[in-house]
């Protein structure tokens, strides 16, 4: 195996042997909250649950990966982790109504951002939750704005529920299955190491950049006089109910 003299600390015998199971409720945590929190849009997903399942094969003598659990257990706690995420994302619209949309723009959180997420809703109808999943930015505010207007929660659950499965479960899986092609294996198991130190290195260089685009986008909104969404652009912001029952246009031409 490769080693980094100067990351002994991501060495996965060491994160298995001191970490235990907290690498995992790392991943399960940003996991719910890019779903649960409006400040989640900063938290890159998708790779970070490929590189999940990719790390689940067994390396560096670990008999199930740098989790140390079986990848099943990885896959299902993640996704458990998604759809709890959607469920809070939810109640907090449905509990806030609208005046969560009724803020300072800023750097977690943007006007663009709930409308970006309002258009999917327009053209893909209630299956939205589903789509988001896969949608970085639209995943985060999807739940927020189905509780804002009040999407039927039932419909909402399931929903929420095979989106989680497909993308937190799904992607998971995925990534573990990419491990049985020889040429990645061998890679990954002579660099686990700077395969780590990349996942932690471009997480935080993602979110960092999230973060400093939407900074500079609040910045040009405060000077042209536009910084705050008051109440009345908050209510506009809210679905109404019958967007959620319509069919989706994948098309794109205007008929659902």
């Amino acid at each position: 195996m490769h080693h980094a003299a100067l990351i002994p600390w991501l060495d996965p015998a060491t994160i298995i042997g001191t970490a235990g199971p907290w690498a995992l409720l790392v991943v399960c945590f940003i996991v719910f909250a890019e779903t649960g929190l409006l400040v989640g849009f900063l938290l890159p997903g998708d790779t970070l649950l490929v590189i999940s399942g990719l790390l689940s094969h067994p390396l560096a003598g670990s008999e199930h990966g740098v989790f140390g659990i079986n990848v099943w257990f990885v896959a299902l706690l993640i996704g458990l982790a998604a759809f709890v995420g959607g469920e809070v994302g939810y109640v907090i619209g449905h509990k806030g109504g609208p005046a969560v949309f009724e803020r300072k723009e800023s750097g977690l959180f943007s006007k663009k951002n709930v409308e970006r997420t309002n258009a999917f809703f327009e053209r893909f109808g209630g299956i939205t939750v589903i789509l988001a999943r896969f949608v970085p930015i639209v995943r985060t505010f999807a739940p927020v704005a189905a509780g804002v207007g009040h999407m039927p929660w039932r419909k909402y659950t399931l929903y929420n529920l095979i989106g989680a499965v497909l993308w937190g479960f799904g992607l998971t899986m995925f990534g573990y299955l990419i491990g049985f092609i020889p040429p990645v294996a061998e890679f990954v198991e002579s660099y686990i190491d700077l395969i780590l130190l990349a996942a932690v290195g471009g997480t935080a260089l993602v979110t960092l950049w999230h973060y400093l685009s939407e900074r500079h986008k609040a910045k040009k909104a405060a000077a042209a006089g536009d910084a705050v969404t008051d109440a009345g652009e908050a209510q506009e912001l809210a679905l109404e109910p019958e967007v959620f029952d319509r069919a989706p246009d994948f098309d794109g031409d205007g008929k659902h």
